[in-house]
C-alpha cells in the first residue's frame, strides 16, 4: 500500500467535525437556492461567452449547492489527486542508489492530516463559490466539472449585508463560470495548470536540513527588508529554487485568471445587476481580515494571492486599453503567451513581447 504523507482520513475527520457545527440550511431554503443557481449559472454562461468569446468545450455548466462539509470533501479529493505523485515517490524503491526520504510514519501523517483539516475547516467558512479544476479522475465523470456554491456561506452573506439574493447569486455565478470558461474553453489550460502544480511538489523533500536552509533564507529576506510570506505564504518560504519558479508561474497564471474573472464579471453585470458595485466593495472589505484570521491568511499565502489578483485585473485593463480584446486574447494561444508574474506587475513588458508598442515606450 502506498504511504501517504498526509492522513486524509484524519484531515476529513478534523475538518468535518469543525465545519459540521454550522446549523443546517432548511430543506426548502437549500432547494430554492439550488433552483436559483441552476438557472443563473446557465444565464451567466451565456453572458460570459458573449463577453469573452470563450466557449466551453465540455458542454453546459452544471451548478451544485453544497454545505461546508461538502466543500471539505471536494477539496480533500482534489488534494489527494495532486499529492499522489509525492506519495508514489516516497514509496518508490530508488534504482539510482540515492537514498530517498523515508515515508512519514502513521503519527506524522496523522498530525499533518489534522493540520490540513484545521486549515480546510477555516477556509470552508469563507468560500462562497468554486469551480474545481483539479478533480480530473477519469473513473467518476459524473462527479466532475461542477460549479460549486457553498449554500450556508452565501445565505449568511446575503442576510448580513441585505443583498438581494437573485442579483447576488448571478454575480457569484458570473465569476465562477468565467473560470470554467477559462479551463474548458482553452484546450490546453487545465493540463498546463496541473503540470505547474505538480512541479511544485515534484521535489518535495522532508529532510530537516532542507527545512533549516529554508528558515535561514527567510531570515535573510527579513534582514533585507522583505517579508518572505509576501510571495505565497509558508509554501514559498519552504520551497526549493525550482519549486519557487513553479510557484511564481502559478502565481502569474492565477493572477491573470482571477483578474480576467473580475473584469468579465464587472462588464457582464453592468446591465443585469444594479448592485454589482456594492457587492464588489463589500466583499473586498470582507477580504481584509484582522487579528487571527489575518494571520492565517498571511501564513497560507491568501494575502499574497489577493494582491496578485488585483494586479491581474489591472493587467487585463491595461492590455485592452492598448490593443483591445484582440491583443489580450493572445494569452489564450499557448502557454508561452501567458504573462509571467513580473509581466503582470509591468503590463508594458508583456505588451511589448506580444508585438505591440506601449505608448509610454515611445
Amino acid at each position: 500500500m502506498t504511504e501517504q504523507p498526509i492522513s486524509w482520513s484524519q484531515a476529513a475527520r478534523v475538518a468535518t467535525a469543525i465545519a459540521g457545527r454550522q446549523p443546517a440550511m432548511a430543506v426548502y431554503e437549500r432547494d430554492a437556492m439550488a433552483a436559483d443557481f441552476a438557472e443563473l449559472t446557465a444565464l451567466a454562461e451565456g453572458l460570459v461567452e458573449g463577453e469573452t468569446g470563450l466557449r466551453s468545450l465540455a458542454g453546459p455548466a452544471r451548478a451544485r449547492v453544497i454545505d461546508r462539509v461538502g466543500w471539505v470533501e471536494v477539496n480533500i479529493a482534489s488534494f489527494q489527486r495532486l499529492l499522489k505523485p509525492l506519495a508514489d515517490r516516497l514509496a518508490a524503491t530508488p534504482s539510482t542508489g540515492r537514498r530517498l526520504p523515508r515515508p512519514p510514519d502513521a503519527f506524522t501523517a496523522a498530525v499533518s492530516g489534522a493540520q490540513v483539516g484545521l486549515l480546510l475547516a477555516w477556509m470552508s467558512t469563507r468560500v462562497l463559490g468554486q469551480y474545481d479544476q483539479l478533480l480530473v479522475e477519469d473513473d467518476r465523470p459524473e462527479d466532475q466539472d461542477y460549479v460549486y456554491y457553498v449554500g450556508p456561506n452565501v445565505a449568511a452573506v446575503e442576510r448580513r449585508y441585505g443583498f438581494p439574493p437573485r442579483e447576488f447569486r448571478l454575480w457569484l455565478a458570473l465569476h465562477e463560470v468565467t473560470h470554467r470558461a477559462q479551463f474548458t474553453g482553452v484546450p490546453w489550460m487545465r493540463d498546463h495548470f496541473l503540470s505547474l502544480v505538480e512541479r511544485t511538489i515534484a521535489d518535495v523533500d522532508p529532510d530537516p536540513k532542507r527545512l533549516l536552509a529554508a528558515v535561514r533564507r527567510a531570515a535573510d529576506d527579513l534582514r533585507a527588508g522583505h517579508s518572505p510570506l509576501d510571495d505565497g505564504g509558508l509554501l514559498a518560504v519552504l520551497a526549493t529554487p525550482e519549486q519557487r519558479a513553479a510557484i511564481q508561474a502559478i502565481g502569474g497564471l492565477m493572477s491573470l485568471l482571477e483578474g480576467h474573472g473580475d473584469v468579465t464579471m464587472d462588464r457582464a453585470a453592468l446591465q443585469r445587476i444594479p448592485n454589482a458595485a456594492l457587492f464588489s466593495r463589500t466583499l473586498r472589505e470582507r477580504r481584509r481580515q484582522r487579528g487571527a484570521t489575518r494571520l492565517i491568511s498571511t501564513l497560507v499565502g491568501l494575502d499574497a494571492k489577493l494582491r496578485q489578483y488585483e494586479q491581474g485585473e489591472e493587467f487585463v485593463r491595461e492590455v485592452e486599453r492598448v490593443g483591445g480584446r484582440p491583443l489580450f486574447d493572445r494569452v489564450w494561444q499557448a502557454p508561452e503567451w501567458l504573462p509571467s508574474l513580473p509581466e503582470i506587475r509591468q503590463p508594458a513588458s508583456w505588451i511589448q513581447r506580444a508585438g505591440a508598442v506601449h505608448p509610454a515606450a515611445g
